[in-house]
Parts: C-alpha cells; structure tokens; sequence
C-alpha cells in the first residue's frame, strides 16, 4: 500500500457563483413508506380473499385446491404488479432504495411471483379436474381454449417464461447486457395479457366494488407510473436540457472521459456520483442505453462521464463525434454525499469504480481529514483521474491512498498479493484508523465490493453508514 504521489495538475475549482446549491439529502421515511405500502397491498390482497370466503371452501378436495389455487394467483398478480413498480424509476422509490436494492429486491419479488403463479395453474386445474372425467391435461387444454381470457394469459405466462428463464444468473452472464435488457421488457407484456383473464373469469377481481376499485387503480397506478417515469419524464429531460457532446478525452488507451453540455442544465436535480442511461444518437447502436456514473460533480453547465472499454458501447464512446445529441434517463442512484451519516467519510474504489467516487469527492465539504481516497489498482498504469484526485483531496483536506498489486487468489480479498499478511479489516484500520466513525463509499467489481463491505462491517462501520451501487444485472 503506498501513497499517491503525483505531479501538481490544473485547479479543477469551480466559482461559487456558478456552483448548484446542493440538494436535500433522501428523507429516511421514504423508504419506509414504500415498504410499508407493498406489504400493505399483498396483506390486502390476502384480506379480499379471506373476505370472499377463503377460509370456507373447503368441503371437498377440488374445491380446496382451487380456492388455495385462487390464493396463490392473486398473491402472485400483486407481486407482478408491485415488480414492476419496483423498476419504474419512481423518484421517491428509487431514492430511498437505489437501483443496486430495487434490482436485488425486483429480483427475489419476480421468482417468487412466477413460482406462486405455476402453482396456480397446476392447483387450479388439478382443482378443476377434479370434478370431472377428462383428467389433469385434458382440463388443462380445455380450460385454455374455452376459458374467457385463458389463450391470453397462456401466451403471457411465456412471456414471462423467457424473462425468468434469462434472469437466472448463469443465463444473464452468457447475454450482453443490451439483450437481456430487451428481452426483459417482455415482462410487461405478460402482465399485461393476464389482465383479462383476471378481468373474465377472476372472481375475486370483481366481487366487490372494494376488490374491484383495488385491482383498477393498482394495474392504473402501475402502468401510469411507467408511462411517466419510463418514457415521459426521460423524453421531457432530454428535450428540455439539450445536451450534446462538447469533449471526447482520452484518459488511457482504455478509459475515454466524456463532456456534454447543454440548457439549463443548473434544474437538473443531480448529485455527484449518480449515473444515467445514456443513448447517444450517432448512428447504430443509439437506441442502446448504457448505466455510466457522473464523474464529476454536476456543475449547472456540463455533465462528465468516464468509462472503459469492456465492451462494444462502452468502447463506441472514443469514436463519438462533438455535436452528437444524448438522451438521458436518470438520474438514479443513492451513490451520493445525500445520504451520509455523518462529517468524515472514507471513499474505496477499484479500477475504473472510482469515477463515481471522485465526482463524491468533489461534492464533500472540505475539513482536516474529513475524507480518505482508498484507490485499488493491479498495477500504476491502470490509475486514471489521478491527477485530479490528488488536487481535489489537497483542497478538501484529506489524502489519498493507492493499493496496488496483483490480486489475492488464495482468498477472497480487497487486497493485493503482497498484504495477504493482513486480514480485509486489519488494513483497512491501519489506513484509516477511525473508520467506524465514518462513511464508507464502495464503487468497483461486485464480488471485490463484497469484501470491502465484509470487512468494513468487520471493522466496526454500521450498516447505515456503508454506501454502495452495483453495475451489475
């Protein structure tokens, strides 16, 4: 482990006219709020169905099945519906959560929606089947071809097949991620196919006015909130501010930095360190977004990105021409000063992790050791921004520390090779002695950030006060 040590670079100070006054920080009560309204619709949900006589039908075993197969239906139709709330860029959902969370929590409510709703059609026709002579397939084939809505909500149920099949992580790992992303989107199609068959057959979405109202303003409230925040307030975005590409810079052979200018970008409520989806319209590949972090701290005139060259996106940013238009959506993300916990903060990143990290640094208020850069690198060439890091931990006070070396492969560790003598939160308290009292920023690979993490809770930092945002899907 060694200290920065880099030549004197450019003021990177911003006037303090020109500067955004910063943003209020994400209200605790948010998150739960949305908590308490997602476990308050499945209750109520749960509720409708007891109400109908849910805990009545049970004098023979085909009814038995059905009515638990009738549970387990409109459990699994609320949760399809809460999922796509989840990912519908809903600003005080997001905020609270940040697209790291909502992705772990999308995930888990989507499996558990999906497995409800294969229990739903094998108990609801083995139900059916059960009062008559043509066997478990043959009511199968029969309820699909004369049920009201049923060759609707089978052609859904594929849909959703698909997602979930490319959703297991061995199948996302095999996609790029602009596949996976398309084929995602097909999960609003199955939800919206099996609104009929619940609209024509589903008792208990007609029962009453209540249940009715209910399932009419949660389907209504979800598609209006996909509509606004999906495609609306994007598209609103991008026509108001304009933005365009003003700097292409090459930072190393692999790592380009992109500037983009346009209007009234001081409206803009962004903070330092979260990210958008970007489109730029140079061609093919523009309709293509891809998640790049801010790294620079939104100054009212230019936005700045910076990313490597992993792939055929990543890699077209080198080649953009100046003048090409950008459309955003964002911003997302709780990788930002807003949610601190406290005055001093400690900022680890690995790789081309510390973009976001150094856009933070920027926003941070400036006090004696009030924040320490922990930069993870396998080898001196793989530093970039450094220059700038080392100007703006002067200005604010703190310092700068490089980790680097080649990976520990005999355990699962934050450190290089030569500090495996070391144990994850030995150094990290060596570095930063105080760090329980601090907020802790994570930005690099998943599984190294799990280690970082590991052992900063190791080392003392409660939960609240460590930061993180996962690039992964």
């Amino acid at each position: 482990m060694t200290s920065l040590a880099l030549p004197e670079s450019r003021d990177l100070s911003v006037p303090a006219a020109s500067r955004r006054q910063a943003l209020a920080p994400t209200p605790i009560w948010w998150r739960d709020a949305s908590a308490v309204f997602a476990w308050g619709v499945t209750l109520f949900v749960v509720a409708l169905w007891v109400a109908g006589g849910g805990l009545t039908a049970f004098s023979t075993l085909g009814e038995g099945l059905t009515n638990i197969g009738r549970l387990t239906g409109l459990v699994a139709s609320v949760l399809m519906l809460l999922q796509v709330l989840l990912m519908a860029r809903i600003p005080m959902v997001e905020q609270a959560w940040g697209q790291d969370e909502l992705a772990r929590v999308h995930r888990l409510v989507g499996f558990t929606s999906f497995n409800l709703m294969i229990v739903h059609i094998v108990l609801t026709t083995i139900g059916y089947s059960a009062g008559t002579d043509l066997g478990v397939i043959a009511t199968f084939v029969d309820q699909v071809l004369h049920s009201p809505g049923m060759l609707l909500a089978l052609a859904g149920t594929i849909a959703l097949v698909m997602v979930v099949v490319t959703s297991v992580k061995k199948a996302r790992a095999k996609l790029k991620y602009e596949s996976w992303h398309l084929l995602h989107l097909y999960a609003y199609l199955g939800a919206g196919l099996a609104l009929p068959h619940q609209l024509w057959t589903g008792q208990d979405f007609k029962a009453n006015v209540t249940a009715t109202v209910f399932w009419w303003g949660l389907y209504a409230f979800a598609l209006v909130a996909v509509l606004v925040y999906r495609i609306g307030l994007p598209l609103i975005r991008s026509s108001r501010h304009r933005l365009v590409v003003a700097e292409v810079v090459a930072e190393s052979p692999t790592v380009t930095s992109v500037v983009m200018t346009g209007r009234r970008l001081d409206r803009l409520p962004v903070r330092a360190g979260q990210f958008f989806q970007w489109r730029f319209l140079d061609g093919a590949g523009w309709t293509r977004g891809n998640p790049y972090s801010l790294s620079a701290a939104p100054d009212g005139r230019s936005l700045r990105i910076t990313a490597e060259a992993v792939g055929a996106s990543s890699a077209r940013l080198a080649s953009l021409r100046l003048g090409t238009k950008v459309l955003v959506e964002g911003p997302y993300g709780r990788l930002h000063a807003g949610v601190r916990t406290s005055d001093k903060a400690v900022l680890i990143g690995a790789g081309i992790g510390i973009t976001p990290l150094r856009a933070i640094l920027e926003a941070l208020p400036a006090a004696p050791d009030g924040v320490v850069v922990i930069y993870r690198v396998g080898s001196q060439s793989d530093i970039v921004l450094a220059d700038e890091l080392l100007d703006l931990t002067r200005a604010k006070g703190g310092r700068v520390v490089a980790v680097v070396g080649h990976r520990n492969r005999e355990r699962a560790s934050w450190l290089p090779v030569d500090s495996r003598h070391l144990t994850d939160a030995e150094a990290l308290t060596r570095i930063v002695p105080d760090i329980a009292e601090r907020d802790v920023y994570v930005c690099g690979n998943p599984a190294w950030m799990d280690t970082v993490i590991a052992a900063a809770h190791e080392a003392g930092v409660p939960d609240r006060a460590v930061h993180h945002e996962r690039f992964s899907y």
